[in-house]
């Protein structure tokens, strides 16, 4: 958290006296505009981190552990693929609640496959890709993707998480 931090910080200094250096006030209308961000976002992120709390006391994690754990084995990427790809919103969702089950005892395959499903077969931008791209497109989309997630998460678990 401290190393994100630091970047985080240094990054928006630099964009800060970049901005300043401008005569038009640009840095006080970036501050103006994140801060507003910062407000309409500020619910979400109390939601998403109040659920993933509650999901860690509120599901037993004998559940998790054999749902989603070690020993679930395949089931577990699959249901993880899955259950990524129906968490809607953005990184400020998803990444609290992966978390939070990741730390109940999910397995490090599981949760790759939760957050690889959720980036690439998010139903929560489907409406928006079909009314954009068109049909064909998201039917192409999503079937040259369907292998990744659970793929990613067979591959985390047999090359970092031990193995089945």
């Amino acid at each position: 958290m401290t190393g994100a931090l630091i970047i985080l910080v240094t990054i928006a200094l630099s964009l800060y006296v970049i901005a300043s250096k401008r005569k038009d006030g640009s840095h006080k209308k970036g501050i103006i505009a994140g801060w507003n961000m910062f407000i309409s976002l500020l619910p979400l992120l109390l939601l998403a981190m109040a659920a993933a709390g509650l999901l860690q006391v509120a599901v037993p994690p004998e559940v998790i552990k054999n749902w989603l754990g070690d020993e679930a084995g395949l089931k577990g990427i699959i249901i993880g693929s899955l259950a990524g790809a129906l968490i809607p919103g953005g990184p400020y969702i998803s990444f609290p609640v992966i978390a939070s089950v990741f730390k109940a005892g999910a397995s490090l395959g599981t949760a790759v496959a939760f957050i690889t499903g959720w980036a690439m077969w998010s139903l929560g931008i489907l409406p928006f890709e079909i009314a954009l791209v068109g049909p064909r497109f998201t039917l192409v989309r999503y079937s040259v993707t369907i292998i990744f997630p659970p793929l990613a998460g067979i591959a985390a678990q047999i090359i970092f998480g031990g193995g089945f």
